[in-house]
């Protein structure tokens, strides 16, 4: 089996050690959390000399771990082994199959020279858990699929090829050792039904799957435009002859986004500085798996080009919103009207912010005027980049935008700073 590096995470764990909260490794199915700490981390500590007896594995789904999924006897064995004050590190994989675990976990953080590390991702176990059963004792570290940079170091090859690979199937990390185009399709599109929705149908004791599949169906078509559940629910009004309720659409919104398959970005007015309107946009936490849900019919590579941007911003620490500018300017009339124009992603870490347009064409670059209009009406001097698809170098222009190839963007984890 090929051999993953996943230095990002790898580093956070580091990073966390012994620091007095249960580190929490979440993320959607299948991004490669057991295998980021039952394989990666735990070679570093055995590296630098931890003994083999103080690293303590229980991975709670298997048959032989049964008796373990008891709380009070997975706690006896854990503190079984325990024999001196040596640090002891206790690695626990989907650890909900056992109820009570977050008095488990309470319980071992009590003891000074243990630090503990848990995955989870399934119906029982999201994001929103962390929030609430750990009360501020949970150190959360999201687990992405392979970032392309990570998918690319994995497959080598030519970087044209392996970027449309990426494009139709996505990172999920098993796709690395398939060869076969069919197999990875039908993988995609079995672990989407009979895993990822599956989980989302249990959690929440959905009694009709017609409404979440068909919303599914509809974000993944509609990446990269404005939604809402009004509009949502128009649709499902106009187009399906249903009724389905801006209550309902916003909770179904919500439990996937708990279970990593979508994210949101918001609204922002860059002159006004707030978030604006009810409409927003949504992505997919992988392409592959977004192009899946559609059976690979409908491939709008700017779109899905934006989406891998999107998730790249999100992987390097970014929050990232949509970004509005308003403008006046005269009509045919010569009467003042308002218009909007979009910034694709508005960027902020820290005091750091970036505004960023996608385009898929360099041809859509020698029409300066449309394609940097709005970066022309942003009233203040943080950076402002524009990403084409390509593997063209960076460079600035006579406004001293940073214009960029996709290529220098996901292969340099510093190309923001050109």
């Amino acid at each position: 089996m090929l051999i993953i590096k996943r230095d990002l995470y790898l580093k956070k764990l580091i990073e966390r050690e012994f620091n007095g909260m249960v580190k929490v490794i979440t993320g959607i199915r299948r991004a490669g959390k057991s295998f980021l700490l039952f394989k990666l981390y735990k070679d570093y500590l055995t590296d630098k000399g931890i003994a083999a007896n103080h690293l303590i594995e229980i991975a709670l789904d298997g048959i032989e771990a049964e008796p373990l999924r008891d709380p009070l006897a997975c706690y006896d064995f854990i503190k079984g082994q325990i024999k001196d004050k040596a640090p002891y590190y206790v690695f626990l994989d989907e650890v909900q199959f056992m109820p009570r675990f977050e008095e488990v976990l309470n319980s071992l953080l009590r003891i000074g020279n243990v630090d503990v590390y848990v995955t989870g991702s399934n119906s029982q176990f999201l994001l929103v858990d962390v929030i609430t059963q750990f009360r501020g004792r949970g150190d959360e570290i999201r687990v992405y699929p392979l970032s392309f940079a990570e998918f690319y170091a994995a497959t080598g090859g030519e970087y044209d090829r392996s970027f449309d690979e990426y494009l139709n199937y996505g990172g999920l990390p098993a796709l690395v050792d398939m060869q076969d185009s069919q197999r990875k399709m039908d993988y995609l599109k079995k672990l989407f039904d009979s895993v990822y929705l599956k989980d989302v149908i249990e959690r929440h004791h959905l009694r009709s799957h017609s409404e979440i599949n068909t919303l599914v169906d509809i974000l993944a078509s509609s990446i990269g435009t404005y939604t809402n559940p009004t509009k949502i629910a128009n649709t499902f009004k106009t187009q399906i002859k249903t009724t389905y309720t801006n209550k309902t659409i916003y909770a179904h919104l919500e439990h996937l986004e708990d279970a990593y398959l979508i994210s949101r970005a918001l609204r922002y007015d860059i002159k006004g500085r707030k978030y604006i309107g009810a409409k927003l946009k949504y992505y997919f936490t992988d392409v592959g798996l977004r192009n899946a849900r559609l059976n690979f019919r409908q491939q709008e590579q700017p779109h899905l080009m934006e989406n891998i941007v999107y998730n790249e911003l999100l992987l390097r620490g970014y929050a990232v919103d949509v970004g509005v500018v308003e403008i006046t300017q005269l009509s045919s009339d010569q009467k003042n009207i308002r218009k909007q124009l979009e910034v694709d992603f508005v960027c902020n870490k820290g005091s750091q912010r970036y505004y960023l347009q996608v385009a898929w064409a360099m041809p859509a670059l020698q029409k300066q005027a449309q394609e940097f209009k709005s970066l022309n009406h942003i009233p203040d001097s943080f950076k402002k980049l524009v990403i084409v698809n390509g593997t063209a170098g960076p460079w600035r222009n006579d406004r001293g935008y940073v214009i960029m190839g996709m290529k220098y963007f996901l292969l340099n984890e510093d190309s923001l700073e050109f």
